[in-house]
Parts: C-alpha cells; structure tokens; sequence
C-alpha cells in the first residue's frame, strides 16, 4: 500500500541563534493514491516535511512510514534503495544536472534501477513524449525555458514508477497557465498509477485540485488548512 504515515515529527536545526524548531510534533496521514497540498508561508516547515517523508532528513523524534517502509530506520545503503525504487522528488528549481542532457538526466534514475539499453531509450523517449518535450533529449538545463525544466523534472522523478511523488513548490517559478498543466500532469499520473501524491505550496489552484490540504505555521501543523 502506497500510504504516508507520519506520526509525531519534530526536527529542529541549529543556527547561530540557538536551535530553531523546523517542525514541532507534526502527524499526518495520506491515503494510497491521495494527494495532499501542504500550505504555509516560507520558513513554516513544508520543504523539512517532504524531505522527512522522502528520507532526505531524519526526524529528530517521531515515526515515518512510506509505502510500506519504515523510512525512520533506514540505514544510509537502505534508504538509497527505498529512495531510488520507491520515491520520485520534483524540486522547486528543478534540479537538473547540468553537465548532463535532458535524455541523460531522465536515463539516471533509470540505469541506478538496472533498466538499461533498448529499454531504457524506450522509456525515455516515452517519457519526454508525456512531458510534451519529444524534441529536447540532446538539449542541456540552461537551454531550458522554466517550465521546460519543471517539466524535465517531473519525467525524471516518474520514471522509475515511483508509489510516492513528493513535489515542493513545483509552480513556484511558473506562470499560472504551465503551473496548471504541471499539477493536471502529475496528478493525471498519479491517479493512473496508484500513486501517492504530496504537494508544497503557495497556489490556491494547486488547492482547488487535491484531495486534502494541510497547512503549517511555525513548524506546527494547523487545521483547518
């Protein structure tokens, strides 16, 4: 079953001014094949979420369970493998490699999970068809418009079939036209493959399209979103 469960997450950093409370006692629960907005303001917490929920950070206290998987647990060699089959991440700046091209970025998360040759091109190909981009494979990042490389973003963290797609901010940088098609592709895709889908945002159309919404202030969750 493709669920998040989060159970009583805090995570907190230290700064120069002491520790500072990124998330404080923060649970939650998303279905198999939901799609969860998470709201607040900038600093409120939700890019600390998702990484908690993706194995990016481990909680300082509190229980993750992805998929299955008891994520909080996971030794460095068994979060990669959870990471690698299991997760897709679309960042707010994309997060391209830059010294690969726009095929070779989507053929990465492809090779690390065994899929190589004919059947790698093949999905690739596939893959910047769904996307709308069938003619950027030899293109580098930087020729890239934003959308483009939002979109880029989004073949690659799908092209593993992952049960979890965690999206932070992906319209952020958008204009609200190409921010809206993105979320209809992502949430088109998740719902054609059971998968879980968690959202952070800003956009009240991103919203208007899932099916809960959380919302964070100061680290706390707050209800209703």
């Amino acid at each position: 079953m493709n669920t998040i469960d989060v159970q009583g997450v805090s995570k907190s950093y230290r700064s120069g001014r002491g520790r500072v409370a990124a998330l404080s006692d923060v649970s939650l629960r998303v279905a198999a094949g939901g799609a969860l907005a998470v709201l607040g303001r900038s600093g409120s917490g939700k890019t600390t979420l998702l990484h908690c929920i993706g194995g990016l950070e481990r909680p300082d206290a509190g229980r993750v369970f992805c998929a299955g998987t008891a994520v909080h647990t996971l030794g460095p060699g068994a979060l990669a493998r959870f990471q690698r089959r299991r997760v897709g991440f679309v960042f707010q700046s994309g997060n391209l490699l830059s010294f690969l091209t726009v095929r070779e970025n989507l053929a990465l998360p492809l090779e690390l999970n065994g899929i190589l040759g004919r059947e790698r091109d093949r999905r690739v190909a596939a893959l910047l068809e769904a996307v709308g981009l069938p003619g950027v494979g030899a293109a580098l990042p930087r020729e890239l418009s934003g959308g483009e490389i939002q979109r880029v973003a989004f073949a690659r963290a799908i092209a593993h079939g992952p049960a979890i797609l965690l999206a932070d901010e992906p319209t952020a940088s958008l204009d609200s036209e190409t921010g809206e098609r993105l979320i209809g592709s992502m949430l088109e895709w998740a719902t054609g493959h059971a998968a879980t889908l968690v959202v952070a945002t800003h956009d009240p159309d991103v919203v208007a399209r899932v099916t809960a919404a959380i919302r964070l202030k100061d680290g706390r969750l707050e209800e209703p979103a």
